[in-house]
């Protein structure tokens, strides 16, 4: 089973339409025994850093979040998703993320022909050997919608570029923690096939969670 995490984000039935798609029992909970059954956990999202993580905190789900990864479960985190795993975002100043990752999210620059939110598709540059990109060309097309980017402290944890304005790290992986800033469940063929490299990564073995 593949838990997704409920915690009154946009954008979370269409990443469990995507997983059934892909022929995956999903379940869109904030249950920790169930999330902890779970094979697979993430962490989709679309709104405000400071809006979700006091939902986080309020379900007590930034527990569980710390919990799934140190027991080792595959964790993904989609667009809002990705950016709560640092420790901050100059959308909400003052408010905390989860911290598990180091880098900073800043708000895309205002820069001529280009439209803030970025809403629409930009080509990848893929890190040779990524697991989320395994099987996929160079350079695909994928969704974004966004205003905020990453840029990430520690370069060996990115997975994939693009540009928008900007250099954007629009990927990451870190031992059982991945991360997409665009939309792999908008994002057509490419993106099921992110989705399906995510799904058949290997699970530890639970020893009662």
């Amino acid at each position: 089973m593949i838990a997704i995490l409920d915690y009154d984000a946009g954008n979370i039935k269409s990443v469990e339409k995507a997983i059934e798609y892909l022929g995956q029992d999903v379940r869109i909970t904030r249950d920790r025994d169930e999330i902890f059954a779970s094979e697979k956990v993430i962490l989709p999202g679309v709104g405000s850093f400071g809006d979700a993580m006091g939902k986080l905190k309020e379900y007590k789900l930034d527990q569980v979040i710390y919990d799934v990864i140190d027991n080792q479960i595959p964790f993904l985190g989609i667009c809002l998703g990705l950016q709560l795993l640092y420790e901050s975002s100059e959308e909400t100043p003052g408010v905390t993320g989860l911290g598990l990752l180091k880098g900073t999210i800043q708000k895309i620059p205002d820069s001529k022909g280009l439209k803030i939110p970025h809403m629409g598709w930009n080509s990848l540059e893929i890190k040779k050997d990524a697991a989320l990109f395994k099987g996929i060309k160079e350079k695909p097309y994928v969704y974004f919608v966004h205003s905020y980017y990453l840029t990430a402290e520690n370069e060996d944890e990115v997975a994939a570029t693009t540009h928008y304005a900007v250099p954007i790290h629009a990927s990451i992986e870190k031992d059982n923690i991945f991360a997409c800033q665009f939309h792999p469940e908008k994002s057509s063929t490419v993106g099921l096939k992110i989705l399906e490299n995510f799904l058949s990564l290997k699970s530890p073995q639970k020893e009662g969670c």
